[in-house]
Protein backbone atom coordinates (compact mmCIF):
# COMPACT_ATOMS: atom_id res chain seq x y z
CA UNK A 1 0.00 0.00 0.00
CA UNK A 2 1.56 3.55 -1.18
CA UNK A 3 1.34 5.91 1.31
CA UNK A 4 -0.02 8.77 1.11
CA UNK A 5 1.57 11.89 3.02
CA UNK A 6 0.73 15.08 3.95
CA UNK A 7 3.75 16.69 2.29
CA UNK A 8 7.40 16.04 1.42
CA UNK A 9 8.95 17.24 4.57
CA UNK A 10 8.11 13.75 5.71
CA UNK A 11 10.33 11.55 3.46
CA UNK A 12 13.10 14.69 2.24
CA UNK A 13 16.06 13.21 3.94
CA UNK A 14 15.81 10.46 2.11
CA UNK A 15 16.75 11.53 -1.10
CA UNK A 16 19.69 13.90 -2.66
CA UNK A 17 17.98 14.79 -5.86
CA UNK A 18 14.79 15.85 -7.12
CA UNK A 19 13.28 15.56 -10.92
CA UNK A 20 10.39 17.35 -10.64
CA UNK A 21 7.59 18.03 -13.19
CA UNK A 22 6.48 21.04 -13.78
CA UNK A 23 2.75 21.07 -15.12
CA UNK A 24 0.04 19.68 -13.16
CA UNK A 25 2.85 20.16 -10.41
CA UNK A 26 4.15 23.29 -10.40
CA UNK A 27 2.10 24.77 -12.31
CA UNK A 28 -1.80 24.57 -14.11
CA UNK A 29 -0.45 26.74 -17.64
CA UNK A 30 -1.59 29.65 -15.89
CA UNK A 31 0.07 30.14 -12.47
CA UNK A 32 2.34 28.56 -10.43
CA UNK A 33 1.24 26.89 -7.31
CA UNK A 34 2.14 28.93 -4.43
CA UNK A 35 3.25 26.06 -1.72
CA UNK A 36 4.90 24.05 -4.59
CA UNK A 37 7.09 26.83 -5.29
CA UNK A 38 7.47 27.04 -0.98
CA UNK A 39 8.49 23.45 -1.15
CA UNK A 40 11.16 23.30 -3.77
CA UNK A 41 12.60 26.63 -2.07
CA UNK A 42 12.81 24.77 1.23
CA UNK A 43 14.74 21.53 -1.23
CA UNK A 44 17.34 23.81 -2.14
CA UNK A 45 17.75 25.97 0.99
CA UNK A 46 18.41 21.87 2.38
CA UNK A 47 21.00 21.57 -0.37
CA UNK A 48 18.99 19.01 -2.68
CA UNK A 49 19.63 18.80 -6.28
CA UNK A 50 16.74 20.18 -7.95
CA UNK A 51 15.71 19.13 -12.02
CA UNK A 52 12.47 20.52 -13.40
CA UNK A 53 11.82 18.06 -16.45
CA UNK A 54 8.97 18.66 -18.24
CA UNK A 55 7.28 17.44 -21.57
CA UNK A 56 7.21 20.76 -22.98
CA UNK A 57 7.75 20.66 -26.83
CA UNK A 58 9.77 23.62 -26.85
CA UNK A 59 13.79 24.68 -25.99
CA UNK A 60 14.90 24.68 -22.21
CA UNK A 61 15.24 28.77 -22.43
CA UNK A 62 11.91 29.16 -23.58
CA UNK A 63 10.39 26.86 -20.39
CA UNK A 64 12.55 29.02 -18.42
CA UNK A 65 11.46 32.14 -19.92
CA UNK A 66 7.87 30.51 -19.54
CA UNK A 67 8.29 29.84 -15.75
CA UNK A 68 9.15 33.05 -14.57
CA UNK A 69 6.04 34.35 -16.48
CA UNK A 70 3.69 32.13 -14.26
CA UNK A 71 6.02 33.15 -10.87
CA UNK A 72 8.78 29.76 -11.52
CA UNK A 73 12.02 32.19 -10.83
CA UNK A 74 14.85 30.81 -12.74
CA UNK A 75 17.04 30.27 -9.71
CA UNK A 76 14.79 27.97 -8.20
CA UNK A 77 16.07 24.64 -10.19
CA UNK A 78 19.61 23.77 -10.39
CA UNK A 79 18.55 21.85 -14.28
CA UNK A 80 15.95 23.01 -16.59
CA UNK A 81 15.55 20.28 -19.02
CA UNK A 82 12.72 19.37 -21.75
CA UNK A 83 11.20 16.88 -24.14
CA UNK A 84 11.69 19.97 -26.31
CA UNK A 85 15.20 20.31 -25.77
CA UNK A 86 15.69 16.53 -25.86
CA UNK A 87 14.73 16.67 -29.14
CA UNK A 88 15.93 19.49 -30.78
CA UNK A 89 19.79 18.36 -29.67
CA UNK A 90 18.67 14.81 -32.04
CA UNK A 91 17.19 16.93 -34.98
CA UNK A 92 20.48 18.98 -34.49
CA UNK A 93 23.04 16.00 -33.57
CA UNK A 94 21.21 13.27 -35.62
CA UNK A 95 23.36 10.56 -33.25
CA UNK A 96 21.90 7.89 -34.53
CA UNK A 97 21.17 5.86 -37.89
CA UNK A 98 17.06 6.42 -37.65
CA UNK A 99 18.05 10.43 -37.08
CA UNK A 100 20.43 10.52 -40.25
CA UNK A 101 17.95 8.85 -42.41
CA UNK A 102 15.15 11.29 -41.79
CA UNK A 103 16.26 13.57 -44.93
CA UNK A 104 16.46 17.60 -44.46
CA UNK A 105 12.79 18.68 -45.53
CA UNK A 106 10.61 18.87 -42.15
CA UNK A 107 6.59 19.49 -42.08
CA UNK A 108 5.96 20.69 -38.86
CA UNK A 109 2.98 20.21 -36.96
CA UNK A 110 1.96 22.48 -34.18
CA UNK A 111 1.09 25.90 -33.32
CA UNK A 112 2.92 29.47 -34.18
CA UNK A 113 4.53 29.15 -30.23
CA UNK A 114 6.90 26.34 -31.06
CA UNK A 115 8.42 27.81 -33.88
CA UNK A 116 11.54 28.27 -31.36
CA UNK A 117 11.92 24.55 -32.31
CA UNK A 118 12.98 25.25 -35.66
CA UNK A 119 15.81 27.94 -34.62
CA UNK A 120 19.33 26.80 -35.57
CA UNK A 121 17.98 23.43 -36.98
CA UNK A 122 19.73 22.76 -40.59
CA UNK A 123 16.51 21.97 -41.97
CA UNK A 124 13.73 23.19 -44.72
CA UNK A 125 10.62 23.52 -43.35
CA UNK A 126 8.04 23.06 -45.93
CA UNK A 127 4.64 23.68 -45.63
CA UNK A 128 2.76 20.85 -47.69
CA UNK A 129 3.18 17.56 -46.60
CA UNK A 130 3.96 16.02 -49.94
CA UNK A 131 7.18 17.80 -50.12
CA UNK A 132 8.21 16.80 -46.90
CA UNK A 133 10.92 13.80 -45.66
CA UNK A 134 9.53 13.58 -42.00
CA UNK A 135 6.96 15.37 -39.71
CA UNK A 136 7.40 17.24 -36.38
CA UNK A 137 5.14 17.03 -34.32
CA UNK A 138 4.94 19.44 -31.37
CA UNK A 139 1.21 19.26 -30.53
CA UNK A 140 -2.22 20.19 -31.95
CA UNK A 141 -3.00 23.24 -34.15
CA UNK A 142 -5.58 24.80 -31.92
CA UNK A 143 -6.55 24.72 -27.91
CA UNK A 144 -10.12 23.11 -28.55
CA UNK A 145 -9.08 20.34 -31.58
CA UNK A 146 -9.68 16.70 -31.37
CA UNK A 147 -7.58 14.18 -32.90
CA UNK A 148 -10.62 13.40 -35.85
CA UNK A 149 -9.46 17.39 -37.01
CA UNK A 150 -6.56 15.28 -37.58
CA UNK A 151 -7.58 12.19 -39.27
CA UNK A 152 -7.02 13.44 -42.89
CA UNK A 153 -3.24 14.39 -42.50
CA UNK A 154 -2.42 11.41 -40.31
CA UNK A 155 -3.71 9.36 -43.21
CA UNK A 156 -1.83 11.15 -46.02
CA UNK A 157 1.34 11.29 -43.75
CA UNK A 158 0.81 7.20 -43.73
CA UNK A 159 0.60 7.33 -47.43
CA UNK A 160 3.83 8.76 -47.84
CA UNK A 161 5.37 6.70 -45.27
CA UNK A 162 6.74 9.73 -43.18
CA UNK A 163 7.98 9.18 -40.21
CA UNK A 164 7.12 11.34 -37.26
CA UNK A 165 8.97 13.16 -34.51
CA UNK A 166 6.99 13.28 -31.54
CA UNK A 167 8.40 16.42 -29.02
CA UNK A 168 5.85 15.77 -26.34
CA UNK A 169 4.80 12.43 -25.43
CA UNK A 170 2.09 13.79 -23.20
CA UNK A 171 -1.73 12.73 -24.08
CA UNK A 172 -3.54 15.35 -22.72
CA UNK A 173 -3.17 18.51 -20.76
CA UNK A 174 -5.64 20.15 -17.90
CA UNK A 175 -4.71 23.91 -18.60
CA UNK A 176 -6.92 26.68 -15.80
CA UNK A 177 -8.94 23.20 -15.34
CA UNK A 178 -9.71 22.37 -19.12
CA UNK A 179 -8.49 19.21 -20.83
CA UNK A 180 -6.34 20.21 -23.73
CA UNK A 181 -4.73 16.75 -26.45
CA UNK A 182 -1.17 16.88 -26.63
CA UNK A 183 1.45 16.02 -29.21
CA UNK A 184 1.47 12.76 -27.97
CA UNK A 185 -2.18 12.17 -28.83
CA UNK A 186 -1.36 13.02 -32.01
CA UNK A 187 1.49 10.78 -32.06
CA UNK A 188 -0.29 7.93 -30.83
CA UNK A 189 -2.75 8.02 -33.06
CA UNK A 190 -0.55 7.92 -36.24
CA UNK A 191 1.40 4.99 -34.63
CA UNK A 192 -2.02 3.23 -34.35
CA UNK A 193 -2.51 3.52 -38.16
CA UNK A 194 1.10 2.00 -38.27
CA UNK A 195 3.18 5.41 -38.94
CA UNK A 196 6.57 5.34 -37.43
CA UNK A 197 7.06 7.30 -34.44
CA UNK A 198 10.12 8.45 -32.56
CA UNK A 199 9.09 9.90 -29.00
CA UNK A 200 11.12 12.19 -26.23
CA UNK A 201 10.78 12.95 -23.33
CA UNK A 202 9.07 11.47 -20.11
CA UNK A 203 9.04 7.87 -19.80
CA UNK A 204 11.92 7.98 -22.38
CA UNK A 205 15.55 7.06 -21.05
CA UNK A 206 17.49 9.64 -22.63
CA UNK A 207 15.74 12.99 -21.48
CA UNK A 208 16.64 11.31 -17.88
CA UNK A 209 20.30 10.67 -18.56
CA UNK A 210 20.58 14.33 -20.23
CA UNK A 211 19.17 15.71 -16.28
CA UNK A 212 21.52 12.80 -14.79
CA UNK A 213 24.57 14.36 -16.26
CA UNK A 214 23.66 17.99 -15.29
CA UNK A 215 22.32 17.46 -11.55
CA UNK A 216 25.70 16.45 -10.05
CA UNK A 217 23.99 13.25 -7.78
CA UNK A 218 25.57 10.21 -9.08
CA UNK A 219 23.56 7.91 -6.84
CA UNK A 220 20.09 6.91 -8.18
CA UNK A 221 18.96 5.36 -5.08
CA UNK A 222 19.08 9.14 -3.77
CA UNK A 223 17.52 10.44 -6.59
CA UNK A 224 13.37 10.86 -6.80
CA UNK A 225 11.14 11.89 -9.57
CA UNK A 226 8.24 13.99 -8.76
CA UNK A 227 4.81 14.00 -10.97
CA UNK A 228 1.42 13.32 -11.27
CA UNK A 229 1.08 11.32 -14.78
CA UNK A 230 1.57 7.58 -14.53
CA UNK A 231 2.21 7.12 -17.85
CA UNK A 232 5.18 9.68 -17.67
CA UNK A 233 6.18 10.79 -14.77
CA UNK A 234 5.58 7.31 -12.56
CA UNK A 235 6.92 4.93 -15.55
CA UNK A 236 9.81 7.14 -16.09
CA UNK A 237 11.40 7.39 -12.83
CA UNK A 238 10.63 3.38 -12.45
CA UNK A 239 11.88 2.55 -15.93
CA UNK A 240 15.23 4.11 -14.98
CA UNK A 241 15.64 3.01 -11.36
CA UNK A 242 14.90 6.16 -9.23
CA UNK A 243 12.01 6.42 -7.03
CA UNK A 244 9.15 8.06 -7.64
CA UNK A 245 6.46 10.22 -5.50
CA UNK A 246 2.83 10.49 -7.09
CA UNK A 247 0.92 13.82 -6.91
CA UNK A 248 -3.36 13.23 -6.83
CA UNK A 249 -4.30 16.38 -7.37
CA UNK A 250 -2.90 16.33 -11.09
CA UNK A 251 -4.03 14.66 -14.74
CA UNK A 252 -5.81 12.39 -12.57
CA UNK A 253 -7.79 13.89 -10.08
CA UNK A 254 -11.14 13.64 -12.04
CA UNK A 255 -10.36 9.70 -11.88
CA UNK A 256 -9.78 10.19 -7.76
CA UNK A 257 -12.39 12.27 -7.55
CA UNK A 258 -9.76 14.41 -5.45
CA UNK A 259 -11.29 16.94 -2.80
CA UNK A 260 -10.77 20.87 -2.12
CA UNK A 261 -7.45 20.18 -0.44
CA UNK A 262 -6.16 17.87 -3.44
CA UNK A 263 -7.06 14.07 -0.77
CA UNK A 264 -8.04 11.44 -3.40
CA UNK A 265 -10.37 8.91 -2.28
CA UNK A 266 -8.19 5.83 -0.86
CA UNK A 267 -9.59 3.08 -2.75
CA UNK A 268 -9.32 5.05 -6.03
CA UNK A 269 -5.91 5.60 -5.71
CA UNK A 270 -5.32 2.05 -4.76
CA UNK A 271 -7.03 1.01 -7.95
CA UNK A 272 -5.70 3.33 -10.01
CA UNK A 273 -1.86 2.50 -9.14
CA UNK A 274 -2.89 -1.34 -9.32
CA UNK A 275 -4.24 -0.48 -12.49
CA UNK A 276 -0.90 0.81 -13.49
CA UNK A 277 0.90 -1.59 -11.90
CA UNK A 278 2.88 1.58 -10.35
CA UNK A 279 4.71 1.46 -7.36
CA UNK A 280 5.69 4.85 -6.23
CA UNK A 281 7.47 5.32 -2.65
CA UNK A 282 4.54 7.60 -1.69
CA UNK A 283 1.48 10.01 -2.79
CA UNK A 284 0.67 13.71 -1.79
CA UNK A 285 -2.34 15.66 -2.50
CA UNK A 286 0.07 18.34 -4.10
CA UNK A 287 4.06 18.98 -3.87
CA UNK A 288 3.68 20.93 -0.31
CA UNK A 289 6.41 20.76 2.10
Amino acid sequence: MVSLLDGLSVISDNYDGYIIDLWGVMHDGVQAFPEALDCVARLKQAGKGIAILSNAPRRAEAVIARNADLGIAPDLADVVMSSGEDTWLHLNERPDAWYQALGRRCYHLGPDRDHGMREGLDYDFVERLEKADFILNTGTLAFDHTMEDYSELLEAALALKLPMVCANPDLVVIRGGVMEYCAGSVAERYEQLGGQVRSHGKPHRGVYDRCFSMMGVTDRSRIAGIGDSLRTDIAGAEAVGIASIFVADGIHRAELNVDSSGIPEPDRLKNLFSAARARPVAALPRLRW
